[in-house]
């Protein structure tokens, strides 16, 4: 079933979806007065993602952050120490969970019903799809467990990436450029902005440097430190032996760090997956964020793809600055993100690339 929700046909039904979250996440951004914690808002960014295109849920956005914010206070809390006491951690967990399993439940309730006006196969109809195909349909219990699996999928990994993402862009101009120059020379971005229906999934597939950029931000940033596996057979490693059975973890951050392939592993340079180069097509564990062997993560083709149609977007309507002195540090736990969530002043550009002056800028600028 999780083939068929990030096949290709699936993915190429999101994008327009997709485009649309990010834009209107970009136009609000760009019209805040203020700088905006870009880790906070990327994670409002790919939960409100996971709602709209993944599960099509048609929530209203009063309650859409009511929901998120229940859904954080979740995600903060599911590895606490199970203490039930009161005040703890684990409590606030459990009352957050309920919380939202009556949200989710409604949300699909809702969608069961209103089945009018569809326009796509969102991933939870292809789930539920699933089941009658297999002459079994599924309980109200199993659909909010999968819709908050595909939720905890989309969300905190892929707001981290999205975060240093934006980081890096920040820190690197030339890059910034060099994308910009790659989309006028496809026909994607003429005249300072996206041309109408050029943003299809072959057309963004076929943009080398921006799958070089999202490559290189997934192996500097990986989100996740490593994975688990099960030992299936006993077997030995430098003089150790390994038993069957035993539980082993292996550590992407560390694998990306110590890789021969990589020239200068703690420098930012997309260019090291471009034709000339290729250093991740040499041996087959060298480069893993999405994890390795069969049980590689099933979401990955979705998360590239969010992260592309991001830099796109960024790229081609946006002018953004970091409001700090410096750049913040990183932080490794729960996933990868700056401490101070990453300070940056977003800025709205027209067709010409020219900034385009918020509300109170405009009505000050008129009275000077």
């Amino acid at each position: 079933v999780f083939s068929k929700i990030f096949s290709h046909e699936a993915l190429e039904s999101y994008l327009p979806k997709i485009q649309v979250v990010i834009k209107d996440t970009l136009r609000a951004w760009s019209s805040s007065p203020e700088s905006i914690n870009v880790y906070h808002e990327t994670q409002k960014l790919t939960f409100r993602m996971a709602i709209r295109v993944l599960l099509g849920f048609r929530i209203p956005d009063e309650e859409l952050n009511h929901l998120f914010d229940v859904y954080q206070q979740f995600v903060e809390n599911v590895f606490s120490l199970p203490v039930d006491l009161p005040f703890s951690g684990y409590r606030r967990g459990i009352r957050a969970r309920e919380t939202l399993q009556k949200g989710l439940e409604k949300a699909i309730q809702e969608k069961l019903q209103n089945t009018q006006g569809k326009d796509y196969a969102d991933a939870l109809d292809i789930l539920i799809e699933s089941g009658k195909e297999h002459g079994k349909e599924l309980t109200m219990q199993e659909l909010k467990d999968g819709t908050l699996e595909l939720i905890f999928a989309a969300y905190a990994t892929t707001a981290s990436a999205s975060t240093s993402l934006i980081m890096q862009l920040l820190k690197h101009p030339r890059v910034l450029e060099k994308l910009r120059e790659e989309l006028r020379s496809k026909g994607i971005l003429h005249n300072g902005c996206i041309c109408e229906g050029s943003l299809r999934l072959d057309n963004i597939n076929s943009l080398h440097y921006l799958d070089c950029v999202i490559k290189e931000v997934l192996r500097l940033f990986t989100p996740i430190s490593g994975g688990y596996r099960t030992v299936l057979q006993t077997f030995e490693l430098d003089g150790f032996q390994i038993p069957k059975g035993w539980s082993v973890m292996y550590s992407i951050r560390d694998t990306h760090d110590t890789a021969p392939v990589f020239k200068d592993v703690d420098v930012f340079d997309p260019d090291r997956f471009g034709q000339g180069r290729s250093e991740d097509k040499d041996g087959r564990f060298h480069y893993l964020p999405f994890g390795g062997g069969v049980r590689t993560c099933l979401g990955k083709h979705l998360a590239k793809l969010f992260l592309k149609a991001l830099a796109i977007e960024l790229a081609s309507t946006s002018r953004f600055e970091l409001a700090t002195r410096t750049f913040p540090k990183i932080t490794l736990v729960p996933v990868v993100h700056p401490v101070d969530g990453l300070k940056v002043k977003f800025f709205g550009l027209d067709s010409n690339q020219n900034e385009i002056l918020t509300g109170t800028d405009a009505m000050l600028g008129a009275t000077v």
